[in-house]
């Protein structure tokens, strides 16, 4: 589904025209004022409602009025490209403000250590700025690649399309939309019934059966799930499991040369290049200039040749090591300005910023790695599960407070960026050269979205203490320092740990490609009422029609188109539900104001 369809053009062929730029004055203008719309739905939904809304589609739609309005500069909103822009921004705000600044200061606050809030937002912000910069050096990898599902994704692109072009396929994804809406004003979950349509079958098997399973265990076997931390256990097992995958995904192939690899991909290339397809990508030496220097330049070119990917085996692990470099940056800085420098000692300091470090990173890949494949991350759950980690460590409460609120900074962004991407790779994918492009997009959607931080960054700063002095803090913050306080059972920790065996098991069993432990996990951890049944019925819908499609046809190569075709006319129904029940998130906005 969602296959790349097109390679760029032979080497000798020139773009026709630049990616529009994110600092284009009307495009800057636009960005900030839908920055800040954003960044204030998110803190007045996150502390008013517990959910941080995407507002990608909101951007989107916004910015095709925008771009209606028949004056000057204003017609050039009409491009698709500029669209994406202006939805990377705002829904970065979005989820910055609410999700990777508000709540982790809203720990220190509600443990009534107000004097940390200050330095826990300096190190909040470091951990979001680490968090983007990650994901945009490894996005389309072998780990995270730009051919997975991406649901939010999907719905801002086809969105955006279907506004641009009309016809039959803006038809279509306006009723998906209303239908969303409408069930999402009578409290059922169609977002998940959207992202059945569009991920990866077997890890949206696994979450659907585990949100029906956190539905109906309580009153049919009669257990807690969540209280005994039994979801919590899944996903410690699938979640190392999955770590020790990502590990493996950054070995590197040896004993080909350049020459050998640039072959092969002439061979593969997505779209039938062929050698055309092989001599383009060494093109990208030479015309992504502007994505860094020579040696990162020669490696998308292989990266292209050998994976279909623009990111290959070095730039992921590099890229994974530079995070981690910075993630540990980051939390001697928080360890610095929080002042528990002076109430450790030197060993316990080194493994407290080293626990710091790591679980940045872990959290980020898993929340990650989850929204890749369902659209849901489990952001809190894992921030949890950091938490319980610590208090098994013994670690004091002012220091575990403040690796809670740092981990909780990290992931959400990595996320949503993620989406954000995957829209641009799907506006994108027609260009021809198709590589300069793409990769001058991505960089113009990475600095987008860095605008949208920092108007995030600026209005929490400027908001928190109204919002906190009227007793308007996240839930999941309270959550977190109620379970600071309150400790941890001897009983639980034994829970968790027999737990965590069938979680790596079927981690192990499913594969990098399905994450189907992690899948699991998070059906249970997030436990949203008939969304299971949402997933569950859209995905028989999804086979029942894809086996329709295909009734008498004999052909592999016809089966396979009708197969992709099926995919395409179900993708934008998708994205339809998911795009309708964003739209009612966000006029929830109205019940609280």
């Amino acid at each position: 589904m969602n296959t790349r369809a097109s390679t760029a053009a032979p080497a000798t062929v020139a773009p026709t025209e630049k990616h529009p730029r994110a600092f284009e004055p009307i495009t800057l203008v636009i960005t900030v004022a839908m920055s800040v719309l954003g960044a204030l739905i998110g803190i007045v939904l996150i502390t008013s409602l517990g959910i941080s809304p995407n507002t990608a589609v909101i951007g989107a739609l916004i910015a095709m009025m925008i771009g209606r309005i028949p004056l000057g500069a204003l017609i050039r909103m009409r491009s698709q490209h500029r669209q994406n822009l202006v939805q990377s921004a705002i829904s970065g705000a979005t989820f910055a403000a609410a999700n990777s600044l508000l709540t982790p200061i809203a720990v220190p606050f509600a443990l009534g250590r107000t004097d940390l809030v200050w330095p826990m937002l300096g190190g909040a912000a470091i951990g979001l700025a680490v968090d983007s910069w990650v994901l945009y050096r490894v996005f389309d990898s072998k780990l995270l690649p730009a051919t997975n599902s991406w649901p939010a994704g999907i719905a801002a692109a086809e969105t955006i399309k279907a506004g641009d072009s009309g016809g039959r396929k803006a038809t279509v994804l306006g009723v998906s939309a209303v239908v969303g809406l409408v069930g999402a004003l009578f409290k059922l979950p169609t977002s998940a019934a959207g992202v059945g349509f569009l991920g990866n079958i077997w890890a949206l098997l696994m979450f659907g059966l585990g949100l029906t399973v956190a539905q109906y265990a309580p009153g049919i076997l009669h257990v807690d799930l969540t209280a005994d931390r039994v979801p919590h256990g899944l996903m410690i097992g699938a979640g190392l499991v999955a770590l020790v995958q990502a590990l493996l995904l950054m070995r590197g192939g040896k004993g080909r040369s350049r020459t050998d690899r640039s072959k092969r991909g002439a061979r593969q290339a997505p779209g039938g290049g062929g050698a055309a397809a092989g001599a383009d990508a060494d093109a990208v030496v030479v015309a992504d200039s502007d994505s860094g220097s020579g040696s990162d330049a020669v490696g998308v070119a292989d990266a292209v040749a050998e994976h279909g990917t623009t990111v290959g085996t070095a730039r992921l692990r590099r890229g994974l090591l530079e995070g981690m470099v910075l993630f540990l940056c980051g939390a001697v800085v928080v360890a610095i300005t929080g002042g528990i420098v002076a109430g450790m000692s030197l060993p316990a300091l080194i493994g407290w910023v080293a626990l710091a470090g790591a679980a940045a990173l872990v959290h980020q890949l898993i929340v990650g790695l989850a929204a890749m494949h369902s659209g849901w991350f489990p952001a809190f759950a894992v921030t949890l599960i950091v938490l319980i980690v610590g208090l098994v460590l013994h670690i004091p409460t002012v220091p575990l407070a403040l690796l809670v609120g740092y981990t909780a900074s990290t992931g959400p962004a990595f996320a949503d960026l993620g989406y954000d991407f995957k829209a641009g790779w799907l506006l994108r994918k027609d260009a021809a050269p198709w590589l300069p492009f793409e990769l001058d997009g991505r960089r113009q959607q990475y600095l987008a979205q860095l605008v949208g931080f920092g108007v995030a960054l600026v209005v929490v700063a400027v908001a928190w203490k109204s919002f906190f002095a009227d007793g308007r803090i996240p839930p999941v913050s309270e959550v977190y320092v109620t379970t600071i306080k309150t400790g941890l059972d001897p009983d639980t920790v034994r829970t968790m740990l027999l737990w965590a065996i069938p979680g790596a098991l079927i981690q192990f069993i499913g594969g990098s490609s399905r994450q189907m432990g992690v899948l699991l996990a998070t059906g249970l951890l997030v436990a949203t009422p008939n969304a299971g049944w949402m997933v569950l019925g859209a995905l028989v819908v999804r086979r029942g029609y894809t086996l329709w499609r295909r009734r008498g046809l004999t052909d592999r190569a016809a089966r396979k188109e009708s197969d992709e075709q099926a995919e395409n006319d179900l993708s934008l129904v998708g994205a339809g539900l998911v795009a309708g029940s964003s739209l009612n998130d966000v006029g929830q906005l109205t019940k609280v104001m």
